[in-house]
């Protein structure tokens, strides 16, 4: 199945879950959500702080699509654009790291390794950018319902080690130097899991990037 990565703007942040493009855990603090929530405005919310964040710092996020169908999504923005990391138990995010906030591979597309290549992606992206760290608070005791928190045990499989525990919201970090290796392995991965190769192309627009699929030999 032929698969496409692209950077989150305004133009495809529909194609997130109505679940997530409805969500503003992250972007907003506990009582301002409340408030965006009883407003009916959580969707103005969302595209306020993806077009903020767009302007002052850059591309904030990644939607992979299988068959021109969305099959998941990371979202990523520095600390102090994210009010609710400051109110997360084993906070603050380090001055050094970006902040993962969210992830979500959907249901039907679970098994393929999108997870493992979105992680890929935004590694790629922030280590270009000189950043030294990604930083995420995980969930340690995720289900099978997708939260606003990325499951620390996917997190500890792709490289995140845990550098504040908490039984229920650890903090868990990656440095961008040490991720080289860690990426070449995932592309072999790729390769095995997909069948291809990823090549990275550049657009004309800042921070933005996507990939084409490349059969490999055989």
């Amino acid at each position: 199945m032929s698969w496409h990565m692209a950077a989150l703007t305004l133009d495809n942040l529909d194609d997130l879950p109505k679940r997530c493009r409805r969500c503003v855990f992250w972007e907003l603090s506990e009582h301002m959500g409340k408030q965006a929530v009883d407003l009916g405005s959580p969707e103005l919310e969302k595209e306020a702080w993806v077009s903020e964040v767009l302007l002052e710092w850059g591309s904030c996020g990644r939607i992979v699509h299988m068959g021109g169908v969305p099959a998941g999504y990371m979202i990523y923005a520095p600390p102090s654009a994210v009010p609710r990391a400051a109110e997360m138990p084993t906070g603050p995010v380090s001055a050094d790291a970006v902040l993962l906030t969210t992830m979500q591979v959907m249901p039907e597309f679970s098994g393929e390794g999108l997870g493992r290549m979105l992680a890929q992606a935004v590694v790629r992206d922030l280590t270009r950018r000189g950043v030294k760290a990604i930083e995420v608070f995980g969930d340690q005791r995720a289900g099978s319902e997708p939260g606003c928190l990325v499951p620390a045990d996917f997190l500890r499989g792709v490289g995140f080690k845990t550098i504040r525990p908490h039984p229920r919201w650890p903090r868990l970090r990656m440095e961008l130097r040490s991720a080289i290796t860690w990426k070449e392995d995932v592309e072999a991965a790729l390769e095995q899991l997909l069948g291809a190769i990823t090549i990275p192309m550049q657009t004309s627009g800042a921070g933005m990037e996507s990939y084409r699929q490349v059969p490999t030999r055989g």
